[in-house]
């Protein structure tokens, strides 16, 4: 049984037990947390590793770096960098280190930073539309998004990024309605959506337009993409890519560079024997998806959409 300290809690990890389970291989390893947040995850998995283990944290949001360091105070080895989980091998290299023995990546935003109405990211009424992960960073804000992307762009991340059947009707009245006004506001971007989305639908229609514009500002895909990739060269044999993701896009991409490293010969069907050379580079650790159980999600309701995958380095 691990016991964690609740107080002044930034956000609940997800899967707690289940990624300390398959994180830790060695319990004096290195181990990268690429979205240290609060340092929700770190907190448990410290509680498992000893003394002479190494911890790397990565946030790109200075606010959660700040909680994530009181948090973590009276634990030893462990060193933050701010940054993106797609900048890993830097945090390694500033740790005096080339290699390590796990790296996790829960996926998506923090209950904190929803919270949070000066960060942007909630639908609540009156909240301006920033939604930026480092608030300090050089991207656009949600709103300069919706100011200066033509309309194919908008139609293109709300139905990409938003899976939204309403993406260009939304789309299409952004742009007219900004020729008059801005649009700087969770209200203001709320009430063009239930011109084109049936009443029954359209809370589910907010969270994808959010979801969407949330994605494009902070290049969440991209990120993603990269951090994979890295994570497959940073790892020591053995080593372990615990992914949580919250929605279908991200949790398609994680199981389809599994799959790819598992298997990624490019050879016809019909030819008898490999050609092409390429060999796997990990291995997908069963089950192959590992979600919350009922009581978990009774507690934390918002770990209902968690589907966490795991990689073994070979």
């Amino acid at each position: 049984m691990i016991t964690v300290n609740k107080t002044n809690e930034y956000h609940i990890p997800v899967l707690a037990s289940q990624v300390c389970r398959f994180l830790i291989t060695k319990k004096d390893g290195v181990y990268v947390d690429g979205t240290l947040g609060g340092g929700g995850h770190a907190e448990y998995v410290l509680r498992q590793l000893s003394p002479h283990a190494l911890y790397i944290g990565i946030d790109r949001d200075p606010d959660a770096l700040r909680f994530a360091r009181r948090r973590l105070q009276d634990f030893a080895g462990v060193v933050f960098f701010r940054g993106t989980y797609a900048e890993m091998d830097s945090a390694l290299a500033q740790a005096g280190v080339e290699k390590t023995d796990g790296i996790l990546l829960d996926l998506g935003i923090s209950s904190h930073q929803v919270d949070d109405e000066t960060r942007g990211f909630t639908f609540r009424s009156g909240v301006k539309l920033d939604m930026r992960m480092d608030a300090e960073g050089e991207t656009l804000t949600a709103a300069e998004v919706l100011q200066s992307y033509d309309l194919k762009q908008l139609t293109r991340i709300f139905r990409e990024y938003g899976e939204e059947r309403r993406a260009y009707c939304i789309a299409r009245k952004i742009v007219a309605e900004r020729v008059h006004s801005p649009i700087v506001t969770s209200d203001a971007l709320i009430r063009i959506i239930d011109r084109c989305v049936a009443r029954k639908h359209v809370k589910k229609s907010y969270a994808r337009i959010f979801q969407a514009l949330r994605i494009e500002v902070n290049r969440e895909l991209e990120q993603l993409k990269a951090g994979l990739e890295k994570a497959v060269s940073l790892l020591n044999p053995g080593g372990r890519l615990v992914v949580i993701s919250y929605h279908s896009l991200e949790d398609r991409m994680v199981k389809r560079f599994l799959r790819e490293q598992e298997n990624p010969c490019e050879c016809p069907p019909e030819l008898p024997v490999c050609q092409c050379g390429k060999k796997p580079t990990m291995k997908r650790v069963r089950p192959y998806l590992i979600t919350p159980d009922e009581e978990e999600i009774k507690e934390n309701p918002r770990a209902r959409s968690a589907k966490m995958r795991v990689g073994e380095k070979l």
